[in-house]
């Protein structure tokens, strides 16, 4: 079943809790309320522990280390795509990953990263006839208003890579992970598909795809980690500082983990 644009934005809203980010916020608020009350025993028993709280988030979380280990044991599990089969698939399914609306410094609606990446993964892909057809999916996920479509923005994408415009299939409807699985099977029904996506989401958008009747051959792209399990190997001085994109890495981990146990729970998975 699809969200109503109610349960979307709740959706959306309770995402927040699951970032680390939003903890920091939380216990470095927390801190700085307390540091204004008058002192007491109890008081200083908590500071002492928001305070340890935060530096936790903030050196353990944000350890290049830590989100690496993270990231490893998510994009370990679909190995890459073996170019030497020569085995075709019923579509090659790319899913969308974000699209940032037009304005007065961005004059076009343009496809975020991630969502270019993987659009240049499905049209290499389709390009070495590996499916007669490019499924290219997602839709509008703003909360408030209307913006683009990711989908729409990656068949553009797609043609100017060389795709022929007849043979993809578009589904602008869907936001979540779970709604691209179902408005894939709308488009196809079943049959085999090469899945195109992050390699941290693979195990998540893998099982959601199975569950739908699917079979389902992981072509990951985007990853984050060289080597596993021996990724000490590429460890330098700069991997023992916190930075920015290890607290991100590890948020996305963090993030694919929970809404796996979360669907596995429901039972989308």
């Amino acid at each position: 079943m699809e969200l109503s644009p109610f349960w979307f934005g709740l959706y959306k809203l309770v995402k927040f809790a699951v970032y680390p980010y939003t903890w920091l916020c939380v216990s470095t608020g927390a801190l700085t309320v307390l540091t204004f009350l008058p002192s007491s025993p109890a008081r200083l028993r908590w500071l002492r522990a928001l305070a340890v709280a935060a530096l936790a988030i903030v050196w353990l979380i944000g350890s290049p280390i830590v989100s690496t280990i993270a990231a490893g044991f998510l994009e370990s599990r679909t190995p890459p795509f073996d170019r030497a089969t020569t085995e075709r698939y019923d579509a090659v399914v790319v899913l969308g990953a974000g699209v940032m609306g037009k304005g007065s410094l961005r004059p076009a609606d343009q496809l975020s990263g991630l969502s270019m990446q993987r659009t240049l993964c499905g049209a290499d892909l389709f390009a070495e006839g590996r499916a007669p057809r490019l499924v290219l999916t997602g839709g509008d996920a703003s909360i408030f208003g209307e913006g683009p479509k990711e989908a729409v923005e990656m068949r553009r994408l797609a043609i100017r890579l060389g795709v022929p415009e007849p043979a993809i299939l578009l589904d602008d409807l869907a936001r979540t992970t779970y709604e691209n699985a179902v408005g894939t099977k709308r488009l196809l029904g079943q049959g085999s598909i090469l899945l195109v996506t992050s390699a941290s989401h693979m195990p998540r958008a893998a099982g959601l795809f199975r569950k739908q009747g699917f079979t389902v051959i992981p072509a990951s792209c985007h990853y984050t980690v060289r080597e596993w399990p021996g990724f000490w190997s590429d460890l330098d001085l700069f991997d023992f500082i916190p930075s920015l994109y290890a607290l991100d890495k590890f948020t996305n981990a963090l993030t694919e983990a929970v809404g796996t146990i979360t669907y596995g729970a429901t039972g989308k998975i």
